[in-house]
């Protein structure tokens, strides 16, 4: 694939147009914020997937970039930043349109596509990219970054709560019309009977009979390990349909073989086998399903408000204090400075952190090498807890919608890229709302 023919500001009028910059309040804060980004390196970094090669060229960095930047700034999905972007003339603005456009010219699919291209590792970039702005309007001071807090959280899957009733049933549904799309023919497919015993189990278990319960889901078993015998019977020698069959035969077998207190990975979700089951104590939701998530934050709430350092999925539901030898050489990467002190909870403690940076991190609790300024900070270290609250409800965090693990983790980082562009908002929102007074004497709202 060729490389994007990346926009650039040659001043061109248009006879019959007004210029974007002609029309609107360029003290806006979407305004402010696209003239502080440093485009150019987006464009290096992202460019970088693509080659000189046959076929037309991709769409313009800048306006996939800012997309993914508004997407979770205002907590949009690709439908609605569709439609509000035709809409609205400071998203195109953002984007890089210097004349107003009736229609996109993307659609919601580019945004899956550009997603996917760019991977884990250069979506990073984005939130690299929001700490230089934070730095350059003055929002964040560099050695605010030196002293980080860190904790874990989870991002939960777009997935239906699983019960071992309705994966069985699900599992069968799914190998059914697969045969019925392929033409295999099965001896029974179970479809009448099968949601009839998936509903008996599921008010035999409202009604606190289990035993009745317990029936109905070994009828559902029997019904799936029936369908998975016939349907390898009907394939064997088809090297096609077994292609084809072999993933959803795996999980099926993996939903008919596992038990409720069996050890190791299980499969809650069938779209979704990436799934893990994660309990972090709650009351109001004892186990939640999805990925582990690191997040860091500053220890000092700098003048534009807790900016979010570093976020990473980390698959496989690591002891948390096993995560820093990962975390804290990725965090320092991505803030280009080395970290002075990191501040934890006491899940932290026997931690694997690297030999330079051992005695740097402080748990809850610990008594060794806690100075009287050490234990002013500590009171500090629940200061990451909002900040995880705003990512998960206001950024997209709280549900993922992006498939596989690739977008567990690329939906992370962009929520904390929305959460720290919309501090940013506000601070520009602020800070020209400053500037009028002392230019003006009142704000920019009272004179409109």
């Amino acid at each position: 694939m060729s490389k994007p023919r990346e926009r650039r500001d040659t001043g061109e009028q248009d006879l019959f147009r007004s210029r974007l910059d002609q029309i609107l309040n360029m003290r806006h804060e979407l305004v402010q914020l696209a003239q502080a980004i440093d485009w150019s390196v987006l464009e290096a970094h992202f460019g970088v997937v693509y080659s000189d090669g046959p076929g037309g060229p991709p769409l313009p960095t800048r306006l996939m970039a800012g997309l993914a930047i508004l997407k979770h700034t205002f907590d949009l999905s690709d439908d609605e930043l569709c439609a509000r972007w035709i809409e609205n003339p400071y998203f195109q603005y953002l984007c890089g349109e210097l004349f107003f456009r009736h229609e996109a010219p993307f659609d919601r699919s580019s945004l899956t596509r550009w997603r996917q291209r760019m991977g884990e590792e250069r979506i990073e970039v984005l939130l690299q990219e929001s700490l230089s702005v934070a730095v350059k309007t003055g929002a964040m001071k560099p050695q605010d970054t030196r002293r980080v807090i860190i904790d874990t959280t989870v991002q939960p899957k777009n997935i239906t709560f699983p019960t071992d009733a309705k994966l069985l049933n699900r599992a069968r549904e799914r190998l059914v019309v697969l045969a019925k799309k392929l033409g295999v023919g099965l001896r029974q497919s179970y479809v009448r009977v099968g949601k009839l015993a998936l509903i008996k189990h599921q008010r035999y278990a409202h009604a606190k009979q289990f035993k009745r319960a317990n029936k109905s889901l070994r009828t559902l078993r029997t019904y799936l390990g029936r369908t998975i015998r016939d349907i390898s019977r009907q394939i064997a020698g088809e090297d096609d349909l077994e292609a084809i069959f072999k993933r959803p035969l795996y999980l099926a077998k993996r939903v008919l073989e596992q038990r409720q207190r069996q050890r190791g990975r299980k499969v809650y979700s069938l779209h979704a086998p990436e799934v893990e089951c994660i309990g972090k104590g709650k009351a109001h939701a004892p186990y939640e399903f999805g990925v582990k998530v690191s997040v860091a934050t500053t220890l000092k709430r700098s003048k534009g408000g807790q900016f979010a350092l570093h976020v990473k999925a980390l698959p496989g539901n690591p002891y948390d204090g096993h995560t820093l030898a990962t975390i804290i050489p990725d965090m320092e990467r991505t803030i280009g400075a080395e970290i002075g002190r990191i501040l934890a909870d006491a899940g932290y403690r026997g931690h694997n952190a690297p030999l330079s940076h051992k005695f740097r991190v402080f748990t809850t609790g610990q008594k060794r090498r806690m100075t009287p300024q050490i234990k002013r900070e500590m009171r500090r270290r629940a200061a990451v807890e909002p900040v995880i609250g705003h990512i998960k409800n206001e950024h997209r965090m709280d549900r993922n919608y992006l498939a596989h693990a690739q977008g567990d983790a690329i939906n992370a980082i962009l929520a904390a890229v929305g959460y720290n562009f919309s501090l940013l908002l506000k601070w520009l929102r602020l800070l020209a709302g400053f500037i009028m007074i002392m230019l003006f004497g009142t704000p920019m709202q009272a004179r409109a």
